[in-house]
């Protein structure tokens, strides 16, 4: 056997364990020193790796001090027939540390860490050569023995303050022994394939160096109270939480480091760029799925008794400024004089928050109906979970909490409005017990009624419970405001206004409605088109925070929020958005009607036939044993006071969080560990290999679009579906063709030739007629021949030589020249009047011998 085959055996998956990495990145390092011969490992591993020596023969590594702080980006997989090996090194390569999997028992998961962190020699002198592996991020049994999941492929989504953001692109199951045995392998079959229905390949994210499960304010700042228990992450919106925890909940050992737990989110991460005069401005939409009464859309309604309700996720928009990679300012000033870091002022971001309406309510889908009745299965007069719900959000996020309830009031069968009655007294009856300056704002407003009557406009109504909403909890802003605001709010009013501190966002806005999807979707992106309209201000890029409709940048958020709602929408009911915000804004898609029908059709299938399959595996998945029902009445401490005093007062402090944010820059912002990589060749196309969703839809593809600004609207454009005038009429020949007055008979036939509509059997002087006409003109050959001869003609005469011109007309336009020169010709008897009228301004001969007044204008230069 070959030297080649004796170094290793490597997993062929790339393969990433309690956390995510993707295999094959770059190439190994060169190896420097000898292998050392195998240890205990049976001929049957002879291509396995020697299993890393003890301590000894590791040359005594000294613990690195900054250890605590390291990060590792790289997970190196070995095994043999006793032990797995996981390497995690740096992006550097220069400091390594080893968890041992123990493979020869299936009944009991047995994980050592080494407390040791070798440098690169130490781990050449263990290893000959190093391959590119996976972290794994998770462990998991069925009925007999472990298995190991791993991320075999990653690609990069986002980049925020030098941290990448990944999305998982594969991932495998492993069994740990391998001697693995199973008694009931039918069943220990099913629950492998039930587990695999959810596609780990779509929305889970993760990143190594920055907590995707917490927001970016928590991050930078801390908050003053203590929300995320004894885990560094947010465990709500860990979806891998019961991977990382079951397996050591019951162990003696102690549980892994932090670095080897990598949380995996689920939900949507999205990023675009928009370019404003030469400053890059980066917007990025990060949902985060809660783990917490997690499934499909009939199965999982309301709340449950712990306070957690359906469809729960956290949506948060962050814009930043790309002056600096990191999220500090360099350290500046003379060798013997040097400032500490600054935090970076270009940093900001708004958090909003969905959820099921927080009652005891369902839907039975046994019946085959595409709407089931709404059916409230617990009065509960005291609303216990609706108390808790409430108390949790107070804790996570402060106060004040504005509810915005979109369900419908008045229905011919009432559905929706049963809830919205419960929902207006529960919310009634838990304001009643708070202080005065703490209640809840309570927004309950019939959005599809206004929309259908047409007695509102939507999107303004929506906007201005939007602006009072961010001025109650306001927004995250890591830095000052511009100076310029100051004196810009000097001239206006005389009073100048400045806020020199860092913004805080203390409380959330609460938006559902009967899903929390479309409704729900177009109102979060009217709340956050006005908060970008805010960050931007506060950036200094736009000088009012009031930004148009049908401007770039506008569009481009547009078009996040709708990526961001067809994936939330596609988790919980298995089909797209239905309505859009183009709808709202009574501006839908020529097609608008046939996809609406399709995705309605899609989830109804999807609800009918597929969510219990989908609710088992998000079940098994997260590790829930059993849908357990209500046998009892809630209880809780006091009717009264069901909430805690800890959780009113402010979550985010501006002393703490200043005092936070400075501490974070100092000790916890070193973002080259994996961003910075100085000795790495890395080739054009992996430097840029992340792309962003719907680039083609953005800004900054043209010439044009580069001298125009983002945030003006657009004029009319032949290929803007988003026309006003093109969208009327087109609502028209909707209406017109809905109406059902007129039904065209015959076979319908293909019209390759769409520049001649048959428009014959209409009334020429009809309006459908005209409109039929304007989406399809024609043009004669005649008239084109016209027009072009019209649009040429100024270049033929620039083209033309002079001596094409006529003899005649040359004189005369001499003569004119020298006329206005002051010098009198003779002119002939026939000259046209154009030209004595121009000419006769200049003469002297018709004053009637008074004298003339002095000609001022230069014709000379004129001419």
């Amino acid at each position: 056997m070959d030297d080649c085959d004796n170094k290793r055996r490597l997993l062929h998956q790339d393969l990433p364990a309690i956390g995510a990495l993707e295999r094959g990145r770059e190439d190994p390092p060169a190896a420097q020193g000898q292998p050392l011969p195998e240890q205990n490992a049976s001929p049957a591993a002879s291509r396995s790796p020697p299993p890393p020596p003890n301590r000894a023969q590791a040359s005594n590594p000294k613990l690195n001090p900054q250890q605590s702080h390291s990060v590792f980006n790289k997970f190196i997989l070995y095994e043999n027939r006793g032990r797995f090996y996981i390497i995690a090194s740096n992006t550097s390569d220069s400091r390594h540390r080893i968890i041992k999997i123990d493979r020869t028992t299936q009944d009991e998961l047995i994980v050592v860490e080494d407390e040791a962190e070798y440098t690169g020699k130490q781990m050449s002198a263990m290893l000959k050569m190093l391959d590119d592996g996976n972290k794994p991020y998770g462990f998991i049994r069925f009925t007999a023995g472990w298995y190991m999941i791993l991320i075999t492929k990653r690609s990069v989504v986002a980049l925020l303050g030098g941290h990448y953001l990944y999305h998982c692109e594969n991932a495998e199951v492993v069994p740990i022994s391998f001697n693995h045995k199973v008694e009931k392998a039918a069943e220990e079959q099913r629950l492998m394939n039930i587990f695999k229905q959810v596609d780990m390949s779509k929305n889970f994210y993760f990143s190594y160096t920055y907590d995707l499960t917490s927001t970016l304010q928590h991050n930078l700042t801390g908050p003053t109270r203590p929300v995320q228990g004894d885990y560094p992450f947010n465990d709500r919106f860990a979806w891998n939480f019961h991977m990382m925890s079951a397996a050591f909940s019951k162990s003696e050992r102690p549980p892994l480091k932090n670095h080897w737990l990598v949380p995996l989110i689920h939900g949507h991460v999205d990023q675009a760029k928009l370019t404003v005069l030469g400053r890059v401005v980066f917007i990025t939409l990060i949902a985060r799925r809660s783990r917490h009464f997690a499934g499909a859309r009939y199965l999982k309604r309301g709340v449950n008794d712990e306070g957690n309700v359906a469809n729960e996720v956290e949506t948060e928009q962050i814009v930043s400024e790309a002056l600096t990679t990191p999220f500090y300012y360099p350290c500046r000033g003379t060798a013997g004089n040097r400032q500490e870091r600054r935090p970076s002022p270009n940093y900001t971001s708004y958090v909003q928050y969905r959820g099921s309406i927080p009652v005891y309510w369902t839907q039975e889908t046994n019946a085959m109906v595409p709407k089931p009745p709404i059916e409230i299965s617990v009065v509960d007069p005291f609303y216990t979970a609706a108390s808790k719900h409430f108390d949790d959000l107070f804790k996570r996020y402060g106060t004040p909490i504005t509810i915005l309830n979109l369900i419908k009031r008045r229905e011919p069968v009432p559905r929706e409005s049963k809830l919205l009655d419960e929902y207006t007294q529960c919310v009634k009856y838990l304001n009643q017990f708070l202080p005065r300056d703490k209640k809840m704002v309570y927004r309950a407003w019939d959005m599809s009624r206004a929309y259908k009557e047409k007695t509102q406009d939507v999107i303004s109504y929506l906007e201005d419970i939007a602006e009072e909403s961010i001025q109650l909890t306001g927004f995250f802003h890591s830095g000052a405001e511009p100076y310029s605001h100051y004196t810009q709010t000097k001239a206006e009013d005389g009073e100048g206004q400045w806020r020199s501190t860092i913004s805080l966002q203390n409380g959330i806005c609460r938006t559902n409605c009967v899903d929390c999807l479309d409704r729900t979707n177009a109102a979060q992106f009217v709340f956050g088109k006005r908060a970008l309209g805010h960050q931007l201000y506060a950036l200094g890029v736009v000088e009012s925070p009031n930004l148009a409709f049908d401007s770039d940048a506008v569009n481009m958020l547009t078009e996040m929020y709708h990526d961001h709602g067809d994936t939330i929408a596609l988790q919980y009911t298995g089909s797209a958005l239905v309505n859009r915000v183009e709808t709202y804004r009574r501006m839908p898609h020529w097609n608008s009607h046939s996809r609406d029908i399709i995705e309605n059709v899609r989830r109804f299938y999807t609800n009918a036939l597929l969510d219990a399959d989908k609710q088992t595996a998000i079940n098994l998945f997260l590790g829930i044993q059993s849908e357990r029902t209500i046998t009892k009445p809630p209880v809780r401490g006091g009717y009264q006071k069901w909430f805690h005093d800890e959780n009113l007062t402010q979550a985010y402090t501006l002393d703490e969080c200043d005092d936070g944010l400075c501490d974070f820059v100092k000790n916890k912002g070193d973002f080259w560990v994996e961003y910075y990589r100085p000795l790495l060749f890395t080739s054009l196309g992996k430097h840029f290999a992340y792309s962003m969703n719907s680039t083609l839809k953005l800004p900054g593809k043209t010439v044009k679009d580069i001298n125009q600004s983002p945030f003006e609207p657009h004029s009319y454009r032949s290929n803007d579906p988003q026309s006003r005038v093109v969208q009327g009429v087109r609502r028209w020949i909707g209406s017109q063709v809905s109406s059902g007055n007129k039904k065209t008979s015959g076979k319908s036939t293909s019209r390759p030739d769409a520049k001649k509509p048959q428009v014959s059997a209409i009334d020429k002087h009809s309006t459908q007629y005209l409109a039929t006409r304007n989406l399809s003109p024609s043009v004669s050959v005649d008239e084109e021949a016209e027009y072009q001869g019209y649009i040429d003609q100024c270049q033929e005469m620039l083209d033309a030589p002079l001596t094409q011109g006529e003899r005649k007309d040359l004189e005369i336009y001499h003569m004119a020249i020298e006329t206005g020169l002051g010098i009198a010709p003779d002119w002939p008897d026939k000259v046209s009047a154009e030209f004595a009228t121009y000419v006769d301004r200049g003469l002297t001969v018709h004053l009637d011998n008074k004298d003339p007044i002095p000609v001022t204008f230069n014709y000379e230069k004129w001419v």
